[in-house]
């Protein structure tokens, strides 16, 4: 399983309440129309109270999407599709693509007890 990983930052003049709401349900099932897609997650940023721990060094993410695949050849051709343009040229209403960073990934998973 192949898996591409986006931080990613509001853009300027956005509430929480805004981004959070155009990024789950305007843009979500966009991407969600991505041809060969196995598995897609966003991860909201919240706020723990009295966190000691810092969120971000370089810039702070107000969230993370994963898109999952079966395998690179199924990346590469998503990325061809015209749902991947659709969504990529919608990201630029509600994400600061100077504050993004990316990475695709192999899982290696350490410990698989959901139930824990």
């Amino acid at each position: 399983m192949i898996k591409v990983l986006y931080c990613i930052t509001k853009k300027a003049g956005l509430t929480d309440e805004e981004f959070f709401h155009y990024w789950k349900n305007i843009h979500g099932p966009i991407g969600a129309r991505i041809p060969g897609l196995r598995r897609l997650v966003q991860s909201h940023r919240i706020s723990v109270p009295g966190d000691k721990h810092a969120p971000g060094v370089f810039f702070k993410p107000d969230g993370m999407a994963e898109l999952w695949f079966d395998d690179i050849e199924a990346l590469l051709a998503a990325r061809q599709s015209a749902e991947w343009r659709t969504s990529t040229e919608n990201e630029a209403k509600f994400i600061d693509h100077s504050k993004v960073a990316y990475f695709v990934s192999e899982e290696h998973v350490i410990v698989d007890d959901v139930k824990r």
